[in-house]
C-alpha cells in the first residue's frame, strides 16, 4: 500500500477549520486536523511542501514518516510545520487502523477505560450569565465546567481582571457546589505577579487546575509561579513537539499537560509526551477547541492512556460540520464513548465542502491594556 494523494482542506463554519486527507492506492482514505486557527493558509503551504516526500511511501510507517516530515527540510519544522505534520500524522494513523480493521485506540495500547470524561466551555459576558450557563451544563450531565478569565471587552486591565476573575470563580463555585470540578483558562493573559495574585485568590474555591496562567515562551515564569502558589497548573497547548515540553516535564513545572494533538505533532508525538509525563506523575488533559477529527483523535488517545485526566470538548460531536462529517464520535452526559468501527470513527464527505461558509479572513481577537499597549488575547 502506497500514499497516492495528500490534500489540505480549509473550510469555514463556527471558525476556520484545517483538515488533511491522505489517500492510498488501495482505496483507503484517512483524515487529520491541524490546530493553528488563522494560519490555515500557512499550514496548507507546509502540507504542499511535504507532499513530494510522502507520495509513494508506505502509510503504515508512521514513525519513519514523522521523522522525515519534521527534518526533511534540514531546518526542523516550527509550530506551523508541526501543526501541518499533526494533521498528516493523524490521517496516517486513521489509515493504519482502517487497514488493520480495528479502532485506532487498539494501536495505541488498547482500551484502559470505558468512557472519557470531558469538560465543556461555559460562556457569558457577565458573572450572572456565566453562572446560568454553568448550571445549564451541570443539568445536562457534565461533571466539569470551564470558563475564560475575564476582560472588559477588548481591554484587559490585569489588576482589575484579577479581582473580577476571583469574584467570578467564587460565584460559580457557590452556584455549582463542591462536587463539580472547575477549570479557569487565563489564556496566557497575565504576567507572573498578577498570575500569583489570581491563583492565590481562587485557591479557597478548589480549582481542578488553572490553565495557561502565564505566557508559554519562558519556563522560568512557570517556575516562579510554582514557588509561590499551590493550585494545580495546566499548560502545553502552544507547545510543538516533545522538545518544547522537555523542560516543563523534566522540572515538574506543570501538573496537567495540555497536549494539543493538532499542534504537537499528531498521535505519534503525543504518545511520547504522554508516556514521558507518566514518569513524572503529570496527568494529560488534551487541548481541543477544534472540530470532529481533533475530538475523535483525542478520544482514541484518552482511551489508551493510564495518566489521562479530562478531555476538553469545546464543540460536542454533531454540533459542528455535520454536513462535512456525517459520521462523528458519540458524546453522552459529558462523556465520549469508545467507537467500535475501524480507524478514527469519523468520515468526511468531500462533496459537502462547496456548501460550507467561506473561510474567514483576518486574525485572532486582540486585547490591549488601558494605555493602548498590546497584550495577549
Amino acid at each position: 500500500m502506497k500514499i497516492s494523494a495528500v490534500k489540505p482542506v480549509i473550510v469555514g463554519d463556527q471558525r476556520n477549520f484545517f483538515f488533511v486527507v491522505v489517500e492510498t492506492d488501495e482505496g483507503l482514505r484517512g483524515v487529520g486536523e491541524g490546530g493553528i486557527t488563522w494560519r490555515e493558509q500557512a499550514m496548507g503551504g507546509f502540507v504542499e511542501a511535504l507532499r513530494p516526500s510522502l507520495l509513494g511511501q508506505d502509510p503504515m510507517r508512521t514513525e519513519h514518516l514523522w521523522q522525515v516530515m519534521l527534518r526533511c527540510g534540514f531546518f526542523p519544522a516550527s509550530r506551523i510545520g508541526a501543526a501541518a505534520i499533526s494533521a498528516i500524522d493523524i490521517a496516517l494513523w486513521d489509515i493504519k487502523a482502517q487497514a488493520l480493521g480495528v479502532p485506532l485506540y487498539e494501536l495505541l495500547g488498547g482500551q484502559v477505560r470505558d468512557r472519557v470524561v470531558c469538560y465543556p466551555h461555559v460562556n457569558g459576558e457577565t458573572t450572572e450569565e456565566l453562572v446560568a450557563d454553568a448550571l445549564q451544563k451541570v443539568a445536562e450531565g457534565w461533571k466539569f465546567v470551564r470558563f475564560n478569565f475575564s476582560s472588559d471587552g477588548d481591554i484587559l486591565d490585569p489588576r482589575a481582571a484579577v479581582r473580577n476573575g476571583i469574584a467570578e470563580f467564587a460565584a460559580i463555585r457557590e452556584a455549582v457546589g463542591p462536587d463539580i470540578e472547575m477549570i479557569v483558562d487565563v489564556h496566557t493573559r497575565l504576567d507572573p505577579a498578577e498570575a500569583i495574585r489570581f491563583c492565590r485568590g481562587i485557591e479557597p474555591f478548589d480549582p481542578f487546575f488553572v490553565e495557561d496562567p502565564v505566557r508559554s515562551e519562558s519556563p522560568q515564569a512557570l517556575r516562579k509561579l510554582n514557588q509561590q502558589v499551590s493550585v494545580p497548573i495546566g499548560m502545553g497547548e502552544q507547545y510543538a513537539t516533545k522538545w518544547e515540553f522537555r523542560q516543563v516535564v523534566e522540572e515538574d513545572l506543570i501538573d496537567y499537560a495540555r497536549i494539543d494533538l493538532c499542534i504537537v505533532g499528531g498521535l505519534t508525538e503525543a504518545l511520547k509526551v504522554a508516556h514521558w509525563c507518566e514518569t513524572h506523575y503529570i496527568q494529560v488533559a488534551p487541548h481541543n477547541p477544534l472540530g470532529p477529527v481533533s475530538t475523535a483523535a483525542c478520544l482514541h488517545l484518552d482511551l489508551a492512556l493510564s495518566n489521562f485526566a479530562v478531555q476538553e470538548c469545546a464543540r460536542p460531536p454533531g454540533t459542528v460540520l455535520p454536513e462535512l462529517f456525517p459520521q462523528q464520535v458519540t458524546l453522552e452526559k459529558g462523556h465520549l464513548l469508545p467507537p467500535s468501527g475501524p480507524g478514527l470513527g469519523v468520515v468526511m464527505d468531500e462533496q459537502a465542502i462547496a456548501s460550507l461558509p467561506p473561510v474567514a479572513e483576518g486574525d485572532c481577537p486582540r486585547l490591549t491594556r488601558p494605555d493602548g499597549s498590546f497584550t495577549n488575547w
